[in-house]
């Protein structure tokens, strides 16, 4: 057992506000996936996913990554100047099925 990686896997807020920062490219696949399920399961269909400016290869992944996702109703690029502008993307998700 590793001293240094908790015991219980550690639960992250659901908000309508995903901060990708910390993040590598090849590290947001499975995480966005699963974090807009579970907003789409908890109503918020409407989440601002911030990923940065930088370089842009974060924000090429994240958009290549929501051009797959069947749950993806659209996506607004950039954000609006008040929410992130060219450092941030309105994703719009569909309803759960009932």
């Amino acid at each position: 057992m590793n001293p240094e990686l908790p015991e219980d896997p550690v639960e992250i807020e659901i908000t309508p506000e995903l901060d990708l920062h910390t993040f590598q490219p090849g590290e947001v696949g499975s995480l966005l996936e699963d974090y807009l399920g579970e907003c789409r399961k908890r109503g918020i269909l409407s989440v601002r996913v911030i990923h940065g400016k930088g370089t842009g290869a974060l924000r090429i992944g994240v958009h290549e990554k929501l051009a797959r996702l069947e749950m993806v109703e659209s996506i607004t690029w950039p954000a609006g100047a008040d929410s992130g502008g060219w450092g941030a993307t309105w994703v719009r998700l569909k309803e759960a099925p009932a």
